[in-house]
């Protein structure tokens, strides 16, 4: 059952964002990568279920890969075209596709550099990191939050991830061969959107802080902020847009 439950909470937070960043993913889309060409052929690589390869279908044909099965499984039953594959090894031709992207995918990998030359190597043309957190700068208002930035990067250290993937986004382009055009998403919540997304917000925090943080103090000052309109947190979402 337990693990019902994290796949259910993964399953939800991947909708969530693309939700959240499916305005600017189309901004950036339209207006940086595909003015003027005809409709892309494109590649989702870590695509999960979908929901990204579905916020984008508008703009280009796109397939998807994931390495787990269960992941691919969900998506196929919705119709999408999802293979299993690696990153680090995609199972497609030189130069397969248009525009070769991923999004909160590269701060999960043990060797980025790798995973990204095949997908310089798959593309023929673009390829993009449409969202990469960076929690070293996030900020949380009151100063009873202030801590729980460290205790979030933490958790995603031990379950093997980089919470400060965002700022070597540039660097880890270079040394693949790219150079990237590097910018942030808006992401600043009021109120309202704040009291909307807590308990997803707060399951997220628990989940990637794991269970041996002592949260309650945070949860009673986030709660309390809420309260009397205090609360003000961000956390810098990067992208990467690269041109062969």
């Amino acid at each position: 059952m337990q693990g019902m439950d994290v796949r259910a909470g993964l399953e939800r937070q991947l909708r969530r964002q693309s939700l959240w960043l499916k305005e600017s993913w189309h901004y950036l889309l339209r207006t940086k990568v595909l003015p003027g060409a005809p409709r892309p052929r494109a590649l989702d690589v870590g695509c999960g279920p979908g929901y990204v390869l579905e916020a984008l279908a508008p703009l280009m044909d796109i397939e998807g890969v994931d390495i787990d099965p269960d992941m691919v499984a969900m998506g196929k039953a919705r119709g999408l075209a999802i293979r299993e594959g690696a990153a680090e090894r995609l199972p497609f031709d030189t130069a397969a596709f248009d525009v070769v992207f991923c999004s909160y995918l590269v701060l999960w990998l043990r060797d980025p550099e790798r995973a990204l030359k095949e997908m310089k190597r798959v593309s023929g043309g673009w390829v993009l990191c449409l969202a990469e957190p960076d929690y070293g700068g996030r900020l949380d208002h009151p100063g009873t939050l202030g801590s729980l930035r460290d205790i979030i990067a933490a958790g995603i250290r031990r379950q093997g991830g980089d919470p400060f993937i965002g700022r070597k986004l540039r660097h880890l382009f270079r040394r693949c061969g790219m150079e990237a055009e590097i910018g942030v998403h808006p992401g600043v919540w009021n109120i309202a959107r704040l009291t909307q997304e807590f308990d997803d917000e707060w399951r997220l925090v628990a989940e990637l802080s794991g269970p041996e943080a002592e949260l309650q103090k945070f949860y009673d000052a986030w709660k309390a902020a809420l309260a009397d309109g205090s609360l003000f947190q961000y956390n810098p979402v990067f992208y990467a847009l690269a041109r062969k």
